[in-house]
């Protein structure tokens, strides 16, 4: 039983942090009705929360570093309970929006210190393969939390999907406390002063920078692709309930398959060849969804879906090499650069919606894929040392 008790509690720190990060997703034409709003005001949901993400993510690490592992993650899971009841209960929209920038305040903390965890605990031949299950719970934790808010919000509304997504993140943290074992190769004290200088130097670097900037584009384009197509299926002549569409992110799941192959093919294709291979199949799969039929649009978001998270698995890796010193913040950085995208994301599509419907999401997206691919071209390089990457922030 003990030899089991480490995987499960980091699998739950993951599924925990990203059944939280992205619920709203398929409540969010509830949200709208409920408050007479739009798309871009009612996504607002999603872009505070990623906000908050990006904001604190950098010097979670630096933190945990002086204080330990287990006490943050933990601390962080309770702590995360009570603004998710508050989210439930606030009576009005801005409300809601203030608690979950507090819970992305709160996510942080769970999963880079779970990741930094994985590298201070464990062999290379053992770190690779929890990082693999984190990667997975990560996927699940996507799909599971968008598809029982869906769920939840027929019989018991939005309230009661939020507070059933409290209970869960309560069963977790329980779990975590119990089964995580306390870490034994910690080593406090780094210095938050290096950290931070070694920041800039990550920023000034071009190969790192072009990197950030994919990071940036990739989750723009899952949150635009998959905040909005909420709306347009929810709209006739699709008319789909939030049951319906929290089922709909189904297609998530394509991450637990695709990501374990990501090291495998870029060995045989090449990174930059790879990702610009795997962008080609997401601009497809964007296009697809401009289907009238559900069944083709449901295909579309599979082919996006497996493509991004091809797409963030190779550029988190390509951070790990390119990064000649403090790898742990440069990863940090990444993952900045990659929510701020999202809370973009989450907004700017909104105003393509506003002026074009879907088709007008689509060519915002469309338009972001080019810029990265424009990044990747001019500033990836195949070849360089082969280090392991550290786990993937999650989609």
């Amino acid at each position: 039983m003990r030899s089991f008790a480490r995987p499960v509690a980091i699998a739950l720190a993951a599924f925990c942090v990203f059944i939280n990060l992205y619920a709203p997703q398929s409540l969010l034409p509830l949200v709208a009705r409920e408050f007479g709003v739009g798309a871009v005001e009612s996504s607002r949901l999603i872009s505070s929360t990623t906000l908050a993400v990006a904001l604190i993510a950098p010097f979670t690490g630096a933190v945990a570093d002086m204080l330990g592992r287990k006490r943050v993650i933990v601390a962080a899971m309770f702590a995360l309970i009570l603004p998710t009841l508050l989210v439930a209960f606030a009576p009005t929209l801005g409300q809601m929006v203030f608690w979950r920038f507090v819970q992305g305040l709160l996510l942080p903390p769970v999963f880079v210190v779970t990741v930094a965890y994985i590298g201070d605990e464990l062999p290379p031949a053992q770190a690779a393969g929890m990082a693999g299950l984190y990667t997975a719970a990560s996927c699940f934790g996507g799909f599971f939390g968008r598809f029982i808010s869906g769920i939840l919000a027929g019989p018991f509304g939005l309230r009661g999907a939020f507070l059933g997504l409290a209970l869960i993140t309560l069963a977790a943290a329980l779990g975590v406390l119990m089964l995580l074992p306390r870490e034994k190769n910690f080593v406090p004290n780094r210095s938050l002063r290096m950290a931070l200088s070694h920041m800039v130097g990550h920023v000034l670097d071009p190969n790192l920078a072009a990197t950030f900037a994919v990071g940036f584009g990739v989750l723009f384009n899952f949150v635009g692709l998959f905040t909005y197509v909420s709306f347009h299926l929810a709209a006739p002549p699709f008319n789909l309930s939030a049951a319906a569409l929290g089922t709909i992110f189904v297609v998530y799941l394509s991450g637990v398959l695709t990501t374990p192959l990501t090291g495998r093919l870029v060995r045989r294709f090449g990174r930059r060849n790879f990702v610009l291979a795997a962008m080609t199949f997401w601009v497809a799969g964007l296009m697809l969804t401009l289907s009238g039929s559900l069944a083709i649009i449901i295909l579309g978001l599979v082919l996006a879906s497996g493509a991004g998270f091809f797409c963030q698995a190779t550029s988190t890796g390509y951070v790990a090499i390119s990064a000649q010193r403090a790898r742990s913040s440069a990863v940090g950085l990444y993952v900045t650069a990659y929510y701020v995208g999202g809370s973009f994301g989450a907004l700017l599509p909104g105003y393509a919606w506003n002026w074009a419907g879907w088709p007008g999401v689509i060519a915002s997206l469309l338009v972001m894929l080019a810029i990265i691919a424009a990044m990747v071209l001019c500033f990836w390089r195949d070849g360089g040392a082969r280090r392991p990457a550290p786990a993937s922030p999650g989609l």
